[in-house]
């Protein structure tokens, strides 16, 4: 649907379609929007497109938040109401950065460099833990004393070298050219501050978290 879209946006302004596309969250919230107005009633698919939009987006937070406030409960022996409350409060209050006149450029350097640089390098981390510090063939026998289908050797090798290889090549390579040549033609500074930063109070967070967890009595979260 996006490239017909797209190509009907490019035919309509007689322009090549690498001339109309705006990657990120410019695809949504410009070209996409600027594409349904030229479409035959723009004030009835408009709505209708930002009303899925807007589906899509609470969907997604729930699974987001649930996975945030699950680790919370487990790490700092919360209640599930306080780690939602917690969690939401705080996530309501940062948001709102992105409803000022500058928060769709905050918007695309944070999604940028979560989706691009942290998200990439955790996941990369993530593995070569579970990969080379745990016993792969456990977790392969567990796996497949519960699934449907097994799963064979091919799994640990994936795993231990395929994987964390492919990760690693997209991870540095997404630093070399971020270091290089910036993202989105913004200043140094505000990548400096706003996304490297980000990247940097994410981690201060992380260990913050697992030092302060360290002292609670592990006890079943209460409901």
């Amino acid at each position: 649907m996006i490239f017909a879209v797209l190509g009907y946006m490019a035919q309509e302004q007689a322009k090549p379609i690498t001339e109309v596309v705006s990657a990120g969250v410019g695809l949504a919230f410009v070209t996409i929007p600027a594409a349904i107005n030229l479409l035959p009633a723009p004030f009835i698919l408009g709505p209708l497109f930002f009303f899925a939009l807007v589906v899509a987006g609470l969907s997604s937070h729930i699974s987001i938040i649930e996975a945030v406030t699950s680790a919370i409960i487990d790490k700092l022996n919360w209640t599930r109401k306080k780690a939602a409350v917690v969690v939401c409060g705080l996530g309501y209050l940062v948001s709102m950065a992105f409803a000022t006149n500058g928060g769709l450029l905050l918007l695309d350097l944070v999604d940028y460099f979560i989706n691009n640089i942290a998200l990439l390098a955790s996941c990369l981390i993530e593995i070569a833990i579970i990969a080379w510090l745990l016993k792969v063939s456990d977790i392969r026998q567990y796996v497949n004393e519960r699934s449907e289908f097994s799963i064979g050797k091919w799994f640990e090798v994936c795993l231990r070298f395929l994987s964390p290889a492919m990760l690693a090549v997209i991870v540095t390579t997404n630093l070399i050219n971020t270091f290089n040549e910036g993202y989105g033609g913004y200043e140094h500074s505000d990548l400096l501050m706003l996304g490297w930063g980000l990247v940097g109070a994410m981690l201060l967070l992380a260990i913050i978290i697992n030092i302060t967890s360290k002292s609670q009595p592990h006890q079943e979260a209460k409901l």
